[in-house]
């Protein structure tokens, strides 16, 4: 109750700075602070869209969660054994075993591309939900039962100019030591062409059965489980438990497997953060030479109020609780405006692709009105639209808080010296 005149003054203040210069920098801070807001919330979230399509097709189909490597002693009876176990513990989805060995593959017209050929069991798009959810058929299907068939990738089946039913060529293969490193007999048919969100998966993996692979790698290849797990964040804990349980196998996470690419992704989301953070620099100063600006025109009304016994630290807090204002009203409708066009980012899209296209089209009209009728929509924000926002609530609350922290710490600095004019000098002057 002591306080409450602080929150009068305030109010009285607000409504006298409703009109003229004083309002309209009031605004404008609000919608710098709206527009950072706004802004950051939607590229976090369309950058997170980008990386976590990719991260989720690496540690799905590449990498998997963890990869557990048996010991060159054991048999491959025991090892299988053992893996059973492991598909048992707590936090464990699935163990895939599979077979791995660089190739170089012909395809048509004598095209030669580098490949990964991967050895999984037939069943695996019905056994392990998380690589079926991430892998797109475009042509055929995801056979490989059938001995001696390949299902490739989208971008690797474009380079080697081949199709469902061409067959390729695996000149140059790794593999054990009886595996020849340059044959001109192992052929492959393609019975299915797939996708997925990560391009470098396209480019380069080639899948076949397990038998298949045993068979081109030699009985000198041995297996690679791949573990997913229930929770990917849980990778520490399992690997420390799995080790205890199971020395005989040596374990990598996916974030050692994948360091130097997620490192890649951190470096640039942060620096992405640091330069979109710039703008609620911008902001603040504005706010604060505002700030500074109102103290001087009420330096009457301060010395009044310190005249009739007010604190320094109550009439600081006048203008504190004025800066809180200025963020809050800035950073909710930038917070509501940033979520919305999060939840319809493809309409989003398509509307800015076509007024982009109407803009360029009236320009092309008057300067070149012969090619006009020539003019096509780019289609690389329609591509955009396919790419779901991610907002995290972390990230989408620093945002928030920031935005009204912003204002508050321009306020406070702009606060700091509103005593250094004398009080009495101030009242016998005016």
């Amino acid at each position: 109750m002591v306080n409450n005149w602080i929150f009068f003054v305030s109010r009285r203040f607000s409504r006298v700075d409703r009109t003229g210069r004083s309002a309209a920098t009031n605004f404008l801070a609000s919608l710098g602070i709206c527009f950072g807001v706004m802004s950051l919330i939607v590229i976090l979230a369309v950058m997170n869209g980008f990386q976590m399509g990719s991260i989720e097709a690496i540690m799905e189909i590449s990498s998997f969660h963890v990869r557990a490597v048996p010991d060159k002693e054991m048999q491959p009876a025991e090892s299988l054994e053992a893996v059973e176990k492991i598909a048992q513990v707590t936090g464990i989805r699935s163990v895939v075993p599979m077979y791995e060995a660089q190739a170089l593959v012909v395809g048509r017209g004598g095209r030669q591309k580098p490949a990964l050929i991967r050895g999984i069991s037939t069943t695996i798009m019905e056994d392990d939900v998380g690589f079926a959810g991430q892998v797109t058929m475009e042509s055929g299907s995801f056979s490989i039962g059938k001995p001696g068939t390949v299902v490739l990738g989208r971008l690797l089946a474009r380079n080697l100019g081949v199709g469902v039913g061409d067959t390729i060529n695996l000149l140059a293969m790794s593999g054990g030591s009886e595996t020849d490193l340059f044959a001109e007999n192992r052929l492959l048919e393609v019975s299915g062409i797939f996708a997925s969100t990560y391009s470098d998966i396209n480019g380069t993996f080639a899948f076949v059965s397990l038998e298949t692979a045993a068979q081109l790698a030699g009985s000198g290849a041995s297996l690679v489980y791949g573990i997913k797990l229930v929770d990917s964040e849980s990778d520490a804990r399992i690997i420390a438990r799995l080790s205890d349980t199971f020395p005989q196998f040596s374990y990598e996470s996916w974030r050692s497997y994948n360091r130097s690419f997620f490192g890649v992704l951190r470096l640039e989301k942060n620096i992405l953060i640091m330069i979109a953070l710039l703008i609620f620099v911008v902001v603040a100063v504005n706010i604060y030479n505002s700030m500074r600006r109102m103290v001087y025109e009420r330096r009457e009304e301060i010395a009044v109020m310190s005249a009739l016994g007010a604190r320094k630290s109550g009439i600081r807090n006048i203008f504190l609780f004025q800066g809180l204002v200025t963020g809050i009203t800035g950073s909710v409708p930038g917070l509501l405006i940033g979520l919305a066009i999060c939840i319809n980012m493809k309409q989003v899209f398509v509307w800015f692709s076509s007024f982009a296209f109407n803009i360029q089209y009236f320009f092309t009209l008057i300067f070149s009105p012969q090619t006009a009728p020539y003019l096509k929509n780019s289609t690389i924000y329609l591509f955009y639209s396919t790419i779901p926002a991610r907002p995290f609530f972390s990230e989408v609350l620093m945002i928030f808080l920031f935005g009204i922290l912003s204002s508050f710490v321009a306020s406070w600095a702009a606060s700091r010296h509103m005593m250094k004019f004398s009080v009495a000098e101030v009242l016998h002057d005016e």
